[in-house]
């Protein structure tokens, strides 16, 4: 293997070691409230930085209807959101 291609290799590898990261950032809030019938939760959050959204009181829905099981209104989570099929949903709880 060329020098070229191993310095290739590590600077790919270090890109998306990079990329991993900063798709699992978790954001502070606190659940609002939780509608289980409809399969929601409204979340009072601080900045999304992933999605570009400032802290504010927002609806999502959950990537697994379990997750609403484990929620109740004025519990203290550390999440990540994201889109998933153009809809803002929360795909990990802490």
């Amino acid at each position: 293997m060329t020098k070229i291609s191993k310095i290739a290799l590590a600077c790919a590898s270090l890109f998306f070691s990079a990329s991993s990261v900063f798709a699992t950032e978790y954001t502070k809030g606190t659940v609002k409230k939780v509608d289980a019938k409809a399969g929601k939760v409204t979340v009072i959050h601080e900045e999304l930085k992933n999605l570009d959204m400032p802290a504010m009181t927002m609806v999502f829905r959950p990537a697994d209807d379990a997750m609403l099981e484990k929620l109740k209104a004025g519990d203290n989570i550390e999440f990540v959101a994201d889109r998933v099929n153009g809809k803002l949903t929360i795909v990990e709880i802490k």
